[in-house]
């Protein structure tokens, strides 16, 4: 039994107390968070694990002999054993730390895929990419003369699987998807994906930035040559992420940024890398935030679990659809399951900024606008949504404070 287990179920409201922001009013209003899509929440555990590092422990990583720079560095080091835990690599080695997601993606596009490219080869990705997992993509294709092949989606927002499968051939040459859609929710069948991928010969990265906080993952299981993810949509810091590499990979990938403390040797005629990870990991890194990463981990292992999680989850997202079906003019961009809780809304005419900004009124909090997603709005002909996310702090009393805060959006623009 975890910490926040009560009955078997979740204990929402002895959960949101660990959570310091949940106790402000924002604009005479109680906070109802509903952007976690963008960034969670973060407990008190991961604030003071920061907190500590600057307060009593600051000191740069690696080759300090002073007991400061030993403690960062165990750490700092810690947090790779932990992440290798919880993804279920097989090696701490495989676990590059860096400072997003975006960074993951463009280091595997630039050191690992390049290379492999030359004119008229293929990159498959879907409609559903975050432009995080589009950019860097089409930076190659304009580099290589390399063709971007993009699945598509279905009405209902799930990937067309039978579309993704044709689509890999003897031209592709690496495969990047979401797991779960950060615009929509939509959650998709990744083993099936990377099942696909491997059955033909071709090398898959998952972005996981969206399901890590909703998902355990198991890359053994997976079977996927890369998986990234951020910190912050983990309960985590800023600035902090996780590339997953197979060793084999990772081995012959040359490094892209030079620096200090990812070499064995300099001398003017020639460096000398140092083994992966660490070839990756150039610089004095946000060790605060490596730190936080950890324990933001812990907390979602140890405090809380993935089984009440997810079923917490499905109850939200249950109880927000029937609610949302009841509102007049709303229509739910992606609403194939399986699903995360995660709605993406057009609220009659009213265009999505003034809908945000009267629930922001309300003390409500969601996200308008394209959501780093806008080719596969466009698929929907709209330009942007209303965006409300749930995670494990939220409860039924936050739906009931969209439904209402809906209700007086369509009020004052009737």
């Amino acid at each position: 039994m975890t910490r926040f287990s009560l009955n078997g179920k979740l204990n929402a409201a002895e959960l949101q107390k660990v959570f310091p922001v949940l106790s402000r009013d924002i604009r005479g209003k109680k906070l109802t968070y509903l952007d976690s899509a963008a960034t969670t929440l973060k407990p008190l555990r991961v604030i003071d694990a920061v907190d500590r590092y600057y307060r009593h422990g600051t000191a740069n990583i690696h080759r300090g002999v002073h007991l400061l720079s030993e403690e960062a560095t165990s750490l700092y080091e810690s947090t790779r054993t932990t992440v290798k835990d919880f993804l279920n690599a097989a090696d701490e080695r495989e676990i590059v730390l860096t400072s997003g997601t975006t960074a993951g993606i463009n280091l595997v596009a630039k050191s690992f895929v390049k290379s492999r490219l030359k004119e008229g080869d293929e990159i498959l990705i879907t409609t559903m990419e975050h432009h995080a997992n589009i950019v860097p993509w089409q930076m190659l294709r304009d580099e290589t003369g390399c063709r971007l092949v993009v699945a598509p989606v279905r009405e209902d927002g799930s990937l067309d699987l039978p579309a993704f499968k044709s689509l890999i051939t003897s031209r592709t040459k690496f495969i990047s998807c979401t797991w779960i859609s950060n615009a929509l929710g939509v959650i998709n069948p990744i083993k099936e994906l990377v099942i696909a991928a491997k059955s033909a010969g071709v090398p898959i990265m998952i972005d996981a930035a969206q399901a890590v906080a909703h998902e355990p993952i198991d890359v053994q299981g997976l079977g996927c040559d890369f998986l990234v993810f951020s910190g912050h949509k983990l309960f985590g810091p800023t600035g902090v992420g996780v590339l997953f590499g197979k060793m084999e990979h990772l081995e012959i990938m040359p490094p892209q940024i030079g620096g200090g403390d990812m070499i064995k040797s300099v001398s003017f005629e020639k460096t000398v890398y140092a083994d992966a990870p660490s070839k990756f990991e150039a610089g004095t890194p946000d060790i605060a935030a490596v730190i936080g990463l950890g324990e933001a981990i812990r907390f979602v292992m140890e405090d809380v679990g993935f089984a009440l999680i997810q079923a917490h989850e499905q109850v939200l997202l249950g109880a927000a659809e029937l609610a949302l079906r009841d509102v007049p003019n709303l229509i739910i961009l992606g609403t194939s399951h399986p699903k995360a809780p995660i709605f993406s809304m057009v609220v009659g005419k009213i265009h999505p900024h003034d809908v945000g900004t009267i629930l922001d009124l309300q003390g409500v909090a969601v996200r308008t606008g394209h959501h780093c997603a806008q080719p596969l709005l466009a698929r929907f002909g709209v330009p942007a949504t209303v965006r409300a996310s749930f995670s494990i702090y939220n409860d039924q009393e936050d739906i009931k404070a969209l439904i209402q805060g809906l209700a007086k959006t369509q009020e004052l623009f009737a």
